[in-house]
């Protein structure tokens, strides 16, 4: 909440401008009633309103009857929330005399940018407090997404035939689901090897063994046969049965169906619509993305520090950092060697979360080694660059803010070390910075108390 409002004066109504605005991702309150009290002790004035004036600011109004220090609440409900906020020894002058002796007259002009609620509420804009993080030393360098090896699979022919596509717009890269019917094969245009007799003869001796197992078990149970000649029975239906299975597992009106054993997408397809395979050939690989493979290239001369890796920082989409402590992720293996084709160490790091990047694009990658030590962070998206030098945009109330210059010093992924120009708990702006300061230049910004 931000609130303006004249002084407090007995007899006097004083209209309050009070601005409320959901802090993720900065927008107005747009609905719901607001009550404002002046309470001291059991009494006191209040008045509720029940929409805003306009959208965002509500606009109650109190007259106090008595001087002295009160309780000012701001009851505010929503059908998204509920909330109270309490300013104490907000004090009540017996005149505006009195007021004017004790507080002065009007502000100065204090060199701050005043930028208004109604102007942050219709652009992408966002405050956050700087804070203490642990940072490490890191080294800049890129990685390259690959899939990880168990989320890839290929699927094979299971038996001679033609092969034919279910969709027209099976391509690589399509989106797959489990147990979604991917292709078939077809073999009844076959002399040999055809997959309807095939299947017909499997199921005719299958349907034969059972029934002489059947008949012989009752025999073998009354012992009218040998155990011998039983168990030569069974072993004969074990195996019709096996063959039976295995043949009729994805059959379908005379052809054989290939399936997705799971959600993902194919990587490649190693047969064209209406080709002839045989039984074994590879026909396409698909592959899932529940996690990813994340190669980091390093210079031979952190050698010496692989065993010390603290975290790795990465992007998992443009613009957007995750690091592999926090995702639960691991570091897999690290390169030993080097030679002139591959001056380079490897890393290898398994992510364990969606990666929004194309397999085999890369990423900025930033690898923690050492010790951390305490220091104050911001967001690299709060830091505005001018000629190498760095400042950020300060919130001092609700709509006044400073430029304010700050000295850096590590990056570890989306956070920047400040070492000089701000206090831990200080309000930046994160988006919407750059607006900030074109409003400082403008020359014409509105002055603080401006009507609404």
């Amino acid at each position: 909440m931000f609130v303006e409002f004249p002084v407090l004066v007995v007899g006097e109504q004083s209209r309050f401008a009070a601005h409320f605005t959901v802090l993720d991702k900065h927008k107005a309150v747009t609905e719901g009633s607001v009550t404002v009290s002046l309470i001291k002790g059991e009494k006191g004035v209040r008045q509720t309103v029940d929409a805003p004036s306009s959208p965002g600011i509500f606009s109650p109004t109190l007259q106090p009857v008595k001087a002295g220090n009160y309780q000012l609440v701001f009851d505010i409900k929503t059908p998204q929330l509920t909330d109270r906020i309490v300013l104490d020894d907000m004090k009540v002058y017996a005149s505006m005399d009195e007021a004017m002796r004790e507080l002065g007259g009007e502000e100065g002009d204090d060199g701050s940018i005043t930028f208004l609620k109604e102007q942050a509420w219709k652009m992408e804009f966002q405050t956050v407090a700087a804070y203490t993080n642990e940072v490490y030393d890191v080294v800049h360098t890129s990685g390259r997404w690959n899939v990880a090896p168990s989320d890839y699979q290929s699927l094979i022919a299971t038996s001679n035939g033609q092969v034919s596509f279910q969709q027209k717009s099976l391509t690589e890269g399509s989106v797959v689901k489990k147990g979604q019917v991917l292709m078939t094969l077809q073999s009844a245009n076959l002399t040999s090897n055809n997959l309807q007799s095939e299947y017909e003869k499997a199921k005719a001796d299958y349907t034969q063994a059972k029934a002489e197992y059947e008949r012989k078990k009752d025999l073998f149970v009354s012992k009218i046969i040998a155990k011998s000649d039983f168990e030569e029975v069974e072993r004969k239906y074990q195996v019709a049965e096996a063959q039976y299975e295995m043949l009729s597992n994805g059959y379908s009106n005379g052809s054989k169906q290939i399936i997705a054993p799971f959600d993902g997408y194919i990587k490649s397809i190693k047969i064209s619509n209406g080709g002839f395979v045989n039984q074994g050939d590879e026909l396409l690989t698909i592959t899932s993305s529940n996690s990813s493979i994340l190669e980091i290239d390093l210079s031979a001369k952190y050698a010496s520090q692989l065993k010390n890796i603290q975290n790795v920082w990465y992007q998992p989409a443009q613009g957007k950092w995750s690091d592999l402590v926090q995702q639960n992720g691991e570091i897999l293996s690290t390169g030993k060697a080097v030679n002139q084709n591959q001056p380079l160490l490897k890393i290898y790091a398994q992510i364990n979360e969606g990666i929004e990047m194309p397999e085999g694009s890369f990423t900025k990658v930033d690898v923690a080694f050492g010790s951390k030590a305490k220091a104050i962070v911001v967001p690299e998206s709060a830091l505005l660059e001018d000629y190498g030098k760095y400042a950020v945009v300060v919130q001092l109330s609700g709509e006044s803010f400073e430029m304010r210059n700050v000295t850096i010093g590590k990056r570890n992924g989306s956070e920047v070390e400040i070492l000089s120009g701000l206090k831990d708990g200080e309000v930046i702006v994160i988006k919407g910075a750059f607006q900030v300061k074109m409003a400082s230049m403008s020359g014409n910004a509105p002055a603080h108390g401006h009507a609404h």
